[in-house]
């Protein structure tokens, strides 16, 4: 009587051999370090850098432990965060927009175990590693946008109206036009005031100069805040997102204030990546080559990408951008070359149709259409040396390919260089396209020293909880005891294995769940032992002992489901914090019932099992 079988007795085995190797990882440290990447992504670190890196750090008498070359990037592993903090300051003053520098903690988990997939526990932005952003969207560049195409549309619909106009343009964030004659000015008057008082959904202020036969549209105050709101909240998704694509687990995308996002990354392995990905402002916009007949005011000359002696003048008018976009993927081409997959909405689709059919023969040109930040270092007004940030938009054709038939929803343009330029702008178009440009106003990434308190107050935490419950059940239930504490020993490495396995992230309410799982743990065990001594009443020890494991089950499942369905709704609607509670919960409850019904039944069945017992003491 109570006696495991062997293939008991081996499962419990093989999970805690399991649970043990993935849970090992976390007990070796991480190492404060820089990753450095150049700034163009179609360009990976060579060993060219590596020297360049070396030399600088070198003349500062920053002094480093390893640097190597990784992927594409340069790995720089430091002794201090003193000396990584400083090192970075150093090397972004030197080398400024050449290359992405971003703070990381590096694993120096043994080979061996990566191989078997095994990483530390991730840490939140509360505890320690993971990058924060605080970008601000330019909101000026959005009404900008939105007027250009607002020009646009009312030139095309002059023209077909056949109201003449000799001059239309864009200042301080005002359609102007003036007319030919009183009659075209007239009509057009007429064609706002029908309009009016709202002008694609947006509403619109109407300044009448009849004398000089000039008409000025300007944005209501009800119509800016609309543009603010629909291009922070586009903004908020497509980042939203992109942050998805990278597989971060447990971010945090919201709105701060009227015009700015803040996003936050724990346990990010590859801040570079994620730098470039996010901060991106990458936009597509398809518009026909001009010819010959087009008028100097209705084309711009643009720059290919891959060659910037190579120019080509393009019209004004964009068919499709990149918000119409549903979908890209990448590719090649019959020669071999990466080409990118591109799928429109049904509008953009109709755009496209109507812009080729009567254009095939024409040469179509994708602009790719890039925010790109300048750095300098100046002068402060307090003497100090500061790196002071510009943004400017950049614009260069990728691809100028004739039309050979009408296109619709689906094509694929070609010549977006290598094949890691063409993924990252499938990725940028699959995540959606900026409604506006942003700039980074703030950049944080959390080491060990901003989280070390943390860390300890919950380590802390733990480990007073632990102790005392380790103490009052040794002191409690004797032998029974000594078992509940070797199963709740097992139980903290089975929920850091668990953890570490799924790529969790642990935050400081997260160990907070760990110190409540230990409690529940402990009351699996509390009902199985007061159950045991209510059997003994009546019962000889042996069947005391089998029929309390066996009939505290039915409570214990019981409880520890309903807790599990109510940590299942909160990792479900809750968000940051609230859904790292909700994990290691959730596991923990998990891992308690397999220790409580498994593990501790296991070594009550080695200890009293098959043996005749007289009195049982508990």
């Amino acid at each position: 009587m109570n006696k495991f079988s062997v293939y008991q007795y081996l499962l419990i085995l093989v999970v805690l051999v399991i649970g043990s190797i993935y849970a090992l990882p976390n007990l070796y440290p991480t190492q404060p370090s820089i990753q450095v990447a150049y700034t163009d992504s179609a360009r990976s670190a060579d060993q060219m850098l590596l020297n360049e890196l070396k030399d600088i750090l070198k003349d500062s008498d920053s002094e480093y432990e390893e640097v190597f070359l990784r992927e594409n990037k340069i790995v720089i592993k430091f002794s201090d965060v003193e000396t990584q903090l400083s090192s970075k300051t150093i090397l972004q003053n030197t080398l400024l927009d050449k290359v992405i520098i971003a703070l990381f903690l590096e694993p120096s988990t043994p080979q061996w175990l990566k191989d078997l997939g095994g990483n530390p526990v991730k840490l939140g932005l509360d505890l320690s590693g993971g990058v924060h952003f605080l970008l601000e969207v330019d909101i000026d560049t959005a009404q900008q946008g939105r007027l250009e195409l607002l020009l646009d549309t009312y030139r095309k619909s002059f023209k077909e109206e056949k109201i003449k106009f000799n001059e239309s343009f864009i200042k301080d964030l005002s359609l102007n036009f003036e007319f030919s004659d009183k009659d075209s000015y007239n009509k057009a008057l007429k064609k706002y005031r029908d309009e009016s008082p709202t002008i694609n959904g947006l509403q619109y202020i109407i300044t009448e100069r009849p004398s000089s036969n000039v008409l000025i549209l300007k944005y209501s105050d009800i119509a800016l805040r609309e543009i603010r709101d629909y291009a922070v909240g586009q903004n908020l998704t497509t980042l939203r997102n992109r942050v998805n694509e990278l597989g971060v687990s447990e971010p945090i995308v919201q709105r701060q204030g009227s015009n700015r996002i803040v996003v936050q990354l724990p346990g990010v392995q590859d801040p570079t990546a994620a730098k470039k990905i996010i901060g991106k402002t990458a936009n597509l916009e398809f518009r026909l080559e001009a010819n010959s007949r087009t008028s100097p005011l209705r084309k711009e000359e643009f720059d290919f990408k891959e060659n910037d002696f190579q120019t080509a003048f393009l019209e004004k008018a964009v068919i499709v951008s990149g918000d119409r976009v549903t979908n890209a993927s990448t590719g090649f081409d019959e020669s071999g070359f990466s080409q990118v997959n591109i799928t429109l909405d049904m509008e953009g689709g109709r755009a496209m149709q109507k812009a080729t059919s009567g254009n095939i023969g024409r040469r179509l040109g994708v602009l790719f259409v890039e925010q790109k930040n300048k750095s300098e270092l100046v002068i402060d007004n307090d003497g100090k040396q500061i790196i002071q940030q510009t943004s400017y938009i950049e614009k260069n054709i990728i691809s100028l390919a004739t039309v050979q038939a009408v296109l619709g929803t689906s094509f694929r343009i070609t010549g977006v260089g290598s094949p890691t330029e063409a993924s990252e702008l499938a990725l940028l178009l699959r995540a959606g396209a900026l409604a506006a440009p942003m700039k980074f106003v703030e950049e944080r990434t959390v080491g060990p020293s901003l989280g070390k308190e943390n860390i300890e107050l919950g380590m802390k935490s733990i480990i007073i909880g632990f102790a005392l419950v380790v103490l009052f059940m040794a002191f409690y239930y004797k032998v029974f005891g000594l078992a509940a504490n070797v199963s709740l020993v097992l139980n903290l490495v089975l929920i850091t294995g668990v953890m570490s396995l799924l790529g969790a992230t642990l935050t400081l309410p997260g160990m907070a769940g760990i110190v409540l799982t230990v409690g529940m743990a402990v009351d699996a065990n509390v009902l199985i032992f007061s159950r045991i001594r209510e059997e003994l009443k009546e019962k000889d020890p042996q069947t005391a002992i089998r029929d309390g494991f066996s009939r505290a089950f039915v409570t214990i499942f019981d409880a520890n489901v309903t807790t599990l369905i109510a940590a299942l709704i909160l990792y479900v609607i809750g968000t940051g914090p609230v859904k790292g509670f909700a994990i290691t919960l959730s596991i923990g409850i998990v891992t308690s019932m397999f220790t409580a019904i498994m593990c501790t039944r296991g070594i009550v069945n080695i200890v009293y099992g098959n043996k005749n017992i007289q009195e049982l003491k508990i």
